[in-house]
């Protein structure tokens, strides 16, 4: 690796090295410290959105990656709330791991409950999950209802292996994120959540991919 005229040269396979590099010395030079538990997260969000605010603006649950981990190794099925997010999450990370992710958002029978209900396709959808899955890990970056739904769901005991929320925009969003916060935290559900307006699918995708790779599917790409 190289710089050139301001250009740094570097092989394919050097440029997630560097690039975390370079968000670790702005962190540093920041003053802003990161927990060495979570620190590959935070990394991950911020490498995929170049938004220094997640730094400090991810809650996480106690313990939240071995909660995670032992999650995952059980092997439920992944829900994303968004056909973007699941497009983002690393499919040779889930195939190593054996781990398969799904989104109901396009399916016509979601979307015809939901126009018959008057609510969105993302609330139906998050129903759907758990009619189909016992515990699935929920993965929500866009759809702040998704959340809502889930909210419904954990009222009646139903339970998600894990969740990530981060539905990103203005309304009901902050809302959605802390009342669902304090669901968790009561039923002691391993969570990631992004504080106030921020988030998106983006975000979704690269805090479960991270999870991912620290129960080893990295080697996977």
């Amino acid at each position: 690796m190289e710089e050139k005229n301001g250009i740094i040269k570097c092989a394919p396979s050097e440029i997630e090295t560097e690039s975390f590099r370079i968000i670790q010395d702005e962190l540093f030079e920041k003053r802003i410290p990161l927990d060495e538990k979570t620190k590959q997260i935070v990394l991950r969000v911020i490498h995929a959105t170049a938004d220094f605010d997640f730094a400090e603006n991810i809650l996480f649950s106690e313990n939240v990656v071995e909660a995670f981990r032992c999650a995952l190794l059980k092997h439920p099925a992944i829900v994303t709330d968004t056909n973007m997010a699941l497009a983002g999450v690393n499919q040779s990370a889930l195939k190593k791991l054996s781990l398969c992710a799904h989104c109901f958002m396009s399916d016509s029978d979601v979307a015809l409950e939901a126009k018959n209900r008057n609510t969105t396709r993302a609330f139906v959808s998050v129903e759907k999950a758990f009619k189909l899955f016992a515990s699935p890990v929920i993965v929500c970056g866009n759809a702040p209802t998704a959340l809502l739904s889930l909210c419904s769901l954990l009222d009646n005991g139903f339970l998600p292996s894990a969740v990530i929320a981060c539905p990103v925009g203005f309304v009901n969003v902050i809302e959605a994120k802390e009342k669902v916060t304090e669901k968790l935290l009561a039923k002691q559900i391993p969570f990631v959540v992004t504080r106030g307006r921020k988030g998106g699918s983006t975000v979704a995708a690269a805090i479960c991919n991270a999870f991912l790779y620290l129960c080893g599917g990295r080697d996977a790409d």
